[in-house]
């Protein structure tokens, strides 16, 4: 996994008014949490856009005060109208506890049923996954050459070493639909 630099501030007063005015300053309240105790401290909003604005998932190496942890992020609240970041929650992770984290599907190759007239669909664009996070990978890549026409790629049919994916496994990640075209050359050819 990529890693992000991120700096953050010891929050002195907790509560509705010191959150206020932590956003009306332009930080962004935060958490840490999975250590001995829970962490409040705040960061500068404009710095979290390449680590929210991305599919990618990071380490993220916290920079509290002078005191450096790792971590991953594990919830974020957006404000319903203006879209602005309220609240971000982070994990505190350590080579011996595994993590669940969502990765991004990538798809690999040229399908046969794409080559014969179909559409490759991706239905799943993130799987949850369970491991180490040492282990963890920038993205699942799912080989989809052999795929043929009006056949799918199952959750339960991938396999990552090391990992165990939490999704159901008859849920269909990839599979190439028949397009009308391919419909009427099949009508046509079987004739």
């Amino acid at each position: 996994m990529k890693t992000f630099e991120l700096k953050g501030t010891l929050r002195k007063e907790l509560g509705k008014k010191a959150t206020k005015a932590d956003r009306a300053s332009e930080n962004v309240p935060c958490v840490l949490y999975g250590g001995s105790e829970n962490v409040h401290f705040t960061t500068i909003e404009r710095d979290l856009r390449k680590l929210i604005y991305t599919p990618e998932v990071f380490v993220v190496n916290l920079d509290i005060d002078g005191k450096i942890t790792k971590a991953i992020m594990k919830e974020l609240q957006f404000h319903p109208v203006s879209d602005r970041i309220l609240h971000i929650d982070f994990l505190q992770i350590n080579e011996v506890k595994p993590v669940v984290v969502e990765l991004p599907v990538k798809l690999e190759g040229l399908a046969e049923g794409v080559k014969a007239g179909g559409k490759l669909s991706l239905e799943m664009r993130k799987l949850k996954v369970k491991g180490l996070y040492t282990d963890i990978p920038e993205n699942i890549v799912v080989d989809v050459t052999s795929l043929n026409l009006g056949k799918s790629i199952q959750v339960g049919k991938i396999n990552i070493p090391k990992l165990e994916i939490l999704n159901a496994k008859i849920a269909v990640v990839a599979q190439v639909k028949l397009t009308r075209a391919a419909r009427g050359a099949a009508a046509t050819s079987g004739k």
